[in-house]
């Protein structure tokens, strides 16, 4: 499909508030139909919305050209069948769709710094029983800083889900991922660095690359010093959660540096705490076989048989995963883990700039320190997956991520980790539904938090803006909010559409209410109106505001419309010339439609078609094929939303 035959609008305007709905039309919500389009076609008299009489006296010449215009309309209606036209408007969609998933995979790569790290070749599809993630048995990998925790945990589960670089304490909270091996599935868990060995506070800093000065300007110096000094026993915690939690434990070693102080102090823990465990230990970077087995001889006085691998290129990989099978199938629990059909679970992105709250934001929902909040500027680095339990019993996958900081403040500081966080941080928000955009309530809206929210509307996610901290403001009332919200409005006009709720993380006030408007914005997004009743609110819309005329005399028709997709909300409009409404008057639309229909907390892409560029059929479609046509259309979009 050319480009010439789709113009394309993204449309960004301030709509209602989120609390009410200025409904312009004598529509309700309840009154909307949600049939797919599949199901209802409206009479052809919806085809023929707007019959535009000039508003302004035109010549003769005018006139023979607007009746020869409308002649060739009618020929159009009466050459195209609703199966072809609900066809192309799928079309349109897709071809959208894949056209800016390209451009964001394309800005994604040259925005990713270049990591030297080996092709992980585990990428067969394994088509496993959905059990839920929480009924899987664990395999923990738990080491010293450093030994390639996370390069094996990538390895294991097919993927580049956790940061890998050259860098000692990268990884600091836990990260779980799916694997399997033969007929057994299970979860990974990816531990950060155990220090069990007292260090200075220089060397505690050394060791976890921890920096007292970059993004913690407010914060005092004895507040830094303290959450560095706290800092490895809260990663210590994480690791040790993990591994309580595990039926197999990978104790991981680094082959090319030998055995060290840590190495054996982790060993005695392990031994002295969790005897009862399944302990593999792993010798990692022993890339030749031959030289592994001698690297490997250094560690049999840890008091288990080490295993030599590498996490890089493979080797040995598939022993190590034969072990850890014998392990799941001794630890066998007798619980029921039967395949149950997991749905659609709706994914939560919490974004926002660093130290905004957005760890204690997540921990506050799941009732307990699932990640690391510390005021130390970049804590969270890896994009933490945890799903969550609502108390109505909706299931919903909540994903923490990295502060967001200024592209250039990230180039400046050199660091290959934070881009990769931000890489991360961004992914995050591709794959998620709702995106919960996280601002501190006293530094309120600011540039980056623009940044953010464009990139938000831009991948077409639903969003909320939760203002965090909210306790900080002082002298509240009961306008305070209502102030506040006219503020965000004004400063974040790119997101008006989107809900705002107030809470403070760190003590648990409010933070139901985020769950509670991120599933109204996911029902929002994936909601589908009727063609009919999307045609009755254009027409309305029309017939309050037609199409200005041109220059020359020509005015734009609308002929037909239909929502070609959800998530978010894809509306394509068959017109006789695209470049006959201009931007003002498309806006114009998009609020309408909001108005009377709602969409809070989603984007909405109106589509333009040109009747003309539409090829003519011979005859209608069969109805069969027709059916078929947009059921394979529709489970493409659905793939891409």
């Amino acid at each position: 499909m050319s480009s010439s035959c789709m113009e394309l609008h993204l449309v960004n305007v301030i709509s209602f508030p989120p609390k009410t709905l200025p409904f312009s039309c004598p529509l309700t919500i309840s009154s909307f139909s949600y049939l797919s389009i599949n199901s209802s076609r409206p009479p052809l008299s919806h085809l023929k919305l707007i019959q535009c009489a000039s508003q302004n006296p035109t010549s003769e010449l005018e006139e023979e050209e607007e009746e020869e215009f409308e002649e060739q309309d009618d020929e159009f209606l009466e050459d195209f069948d609703m199966g072809a036209l609900e066809i192309e408007a799928q079309k349109a969609v897709l071809a959208y769709s894949e056209s800016l998933s390209q451009k964001l995979v394309i800005e994604e790569e040259l925005n990713t710094p270049k990591v030297g790290r080996g092709k992980n070749k585990r990428a067969k599809e394994y088509e496993a029983p959905k059990i839920p993630d929480n009924l899987l048995p664990r395999v923990a990998i738990v080491g010293r800083p450093n030994v390639g925790k996370s390069a094996l945990f990538n390895r294991l589960v097919g993927g580049n889900r956790a940061i890998v670089v050259d860098e000692p304490g990268v990884t600091r909270d836990r990260l779980y991922g799916r694997s399997f091996w033969g007929d057994h599935e299970f979860m990974v868990v990816d531990t950060g660095g155990v220090l069990n060995i007292s260090t200075s506070q220089e060397g505690v800093m050394e060791e976890l690359a921890i920096s007292t000065t970059i993004g913690m300007e407010g914060i005092p110096l004895a507040s830094r010093e303290a959450a560095v000094a706290r800092m490895p026993s809260m990663i210590e915690r994480q690791a040790i959660i993990a591994v309580e939690e595990a039926s197999v434990v990978i104790f991981l070693v680094d082959g090319q540096a030998g055995l060290t102080a840590a190495d054996t102090e982790i060993g005695d823990w392990l031994r002295k705490n969790y005897s009862h465990k399944y302990t593999i230990l792993a010798v990692n970077k022993c890339e030749s076989p031959g030289k592994g087995i001698m690297q490997a001889l250094d560690f049999w006085g840890l008091g288990y048989s080490p295993l030599p691998i590498s996490a890089v290129s493979g080797t040995g990989t598939g022993e190590l995963l034969d072990q850890v099978c014998l392990g799941l199938e001794d630890n066998k629990e007798p619980q029921n883990l039967q395949a149950e059909d997991e749905g659609y679970i709706p994914a939560i992105a919490i974004v926002g700039r660093p130290n905004v709250g957005k760890s204690s934001i997540l921990n506050a929902l799941v009732g307990e320190d699932r990640t690391i909040v510390s005021p130390i500027s970049g804590t969270t680095r890896d994009a933490i997956d945890t799903e969550f339990t609502s108390p109505d019993g909706q299931r919903f996958q909540l994903t923490d991520t990295a502060g967001i900081r200024k592209k250039a403040a990230v180039a400046s500081s050199g660091s290959t980790t934070e881009a990769l966080s931000v890489n991360r941080a961004f992914r995050a928000v591709r794959r998620s539904d709702v995106v919960a955009l996280v601002v501190e309530a006293m530094a309120c809206i600011t540039e980056q938090d623009r940044k953010i929210a464009e990139r938000i509307e831009g991948e077409g996610k639903g969003c909320l803006i939760v203002v965090n901290k909210w306790d900080t403001i002082p002298n509240k009332n009961h306008q305070t909010a209502v102030y506040y919200e006219q503020d965000i409005r004004e400063k974040l006009r790119i997101l008006s559409w989107a809900p705002v709720v107030y809470s403070t993380a760190m003590v648990r006030h409010s933070v139901e209410k985020i769950i509670v408007a991120a599933s109204m914005v996911e029902k929002e997004r994936s909601r589908r109106l009727s063609t009919a009743t999307i045609n009755q609110v254009v027409r309305e819309a029309v017939a309050l505001k037609p199409p200005p005329r041109t220059r020359g005399g020509k005015r734009g028709r609308v002929f037909y419309c239909t929502q070609a997709a959800i998530r978010p909300p894809s509306f394509v409009f068959f017109v006789n010339d695209a470049k006959l409404f201009s931007d003002t008057y498309r806006r114009y639309m998009e609020k309408q439609l909001r108005a009377s229909a709602g969409f809070i907390g989603t984007p909405i892409r109106l589509l333009w078609r040109n009747r003309r560029k539409l090829d003519k059929k011979d005859g209608r479609i069969p109805v069969s094929e027709e059916q078929e046509d947009l059921a394979l259309l529709d489970t493409k979009l659905t793939a891409l939303a």
